[in-house]
């Protein structure tokens, strides 16, 4: 899951916050672990910069997943949560953590 970041926009804020919760208590209800990766780190776990665009993003996760169906920014941005999580996830499996 990407982390809280604030948006110029505070009803947009609020919105994100309250998916967020919702996200949270659902995967603790099942006994899910997540991870919250800050939108900087993704995007350079991903695409190799912390600035990236979206467009950058959407272009690498088609490069990451040829043949995958990919429904947009949105859709770009979530797999990309999903690799960082991938790596980060074998990364502390390996030394450890």
């Amino acid at each position: 899951m990407e982390e809280v970041f604030v948006n110029a926009n505070p009803q947009s804020t609020l919105k994100l916050g309250q998916a967020r919760g919702i996200c949270l208590l659902n995967a603790a209800k099942s006994g899910i672990e997540v991870g919250e990766y800050a939108a900087r780190l993704v995007k350079k776990s991903v695409v190799g910069v912390g600035n990236a665009s979206k467009d950058q993003v959407h272009a690498m996760i088609s490069r990451l997943l040829p043949g995958a169906a990919i429904a947009g920014p949105d859709a770009a941005d979530a797999l990309a949560v999903a690799i960082t999580h991938a790596h980060h996830s074998a990364t502390a499996r390996r030394i450890g953590r």
